[in-house]
């Protein structure tokens, strides 16, 4: 059966009845409507299913019931790095609500494979970005609430970093020095940095991690939270890592 060429098909429309023409446009463009909108809810139902799967993964691997439990009074826990091992001591008299987050951090196996982005030298060594965004956010997102500073920030201290009010969530650093003017230092509604723990061993393979990347790290964290660890080992080659972290037995 021959067909029509598109010119004649053109002619063979308009010489139509002019309702038969309007019913074909009017059908035609229902039919449009209803392709779009398909595509439109086929669209809502896949980012539906995909928050759902995230939501399922994130729930995973972040309890909500973790935030509740209490630090010891004191305890140990040991630091496993690519440059040896360090002890801290934590005391919870220092700052409550610090040292319980600390303990459900390493009680939780947070720090495994984080970067220690943050070294500058004869100041601080920081780390806590986790390779896993869907592990930094939900911490991240869980600050605790502010206190004041108890205990100096003196060297090998350790205290929470933040950037404002109930910020202090999963990063903290090490101080390398005295760092005196930390304990008053105002700035976005809060003052100081309370410290949380001390290392009592390792303290010469902290003095090891690479710092000469310096301050440059500090400006790319949310690069370093949006593409983990694979983006500082093709980057920044020489940074160093927490392998892991635990409490130890007294």
């Amino acid at each position: 059966m021959e067909s029509f060429p598109l010119k004649g098909r053109f002619f063979y429309f308009i010489a139509m009845p002019s309702e038969i023409r309007l019913f074909i446009i009017f059908l035609t463009f229902e039919l449009f409507v209803i392709f779009v909108l398909k595509h439109r809810i086929m669209k809502k139902c896949i980012a539906f299913v995909a928050i759902l799967i995230l939501n399922s993964c994130a729930s995973k691997k972040f309890k909500e019931k973790w935030l509740e439990k209490e630090a010891p009074a004191t305890f140990k826990a040991r630091f496993e790095t690519t440059q040896g091992n360090f002890d801290i001591k934590a005391v919870r008299e220092w700052s409550p609500a610090g040292v319980d987050r600390l303990y459900q951090l390493i009680t939780h196996n947070y720090y495994e494979d984080v970067s220690i982005f943050r070294v500058v030298p004869k100041f601080v060594a920081q780390f806590g970005i986790h390779n896993d965004s869907l592990i930094n956010n939900a911490w991240q997102k869980r600050g605790i609430k502010d206190e004041p500073v108890l205990q100096k920030n003196d060297s090998m201290t350790i205290a929470f970093a933040r950037g404002g009010v109930e910020t202090r969530s999963n990063q903290i650093f090490i101080n390398l020095k005295k760092n005196y003017r930390l304990d008053k230092l105002a700035y976005s509604g809060v003052t100081g940095f309370p410290v949380i723990a001390k290392v009592i061993d390792g303290q010469e393979n902290i003095l090891k991690f690479y710092d000469g990347y310096g301050e440059v790290l500090g400006r790319k964290q949310a690069s370093i939270a949006k593409f983990g660890n694979a983006f500082l080992r093709t980057e920044y080659p020489k940074v160093d890592y927490i392998k892991k972290a635990y409490i130890l037995k007294e």
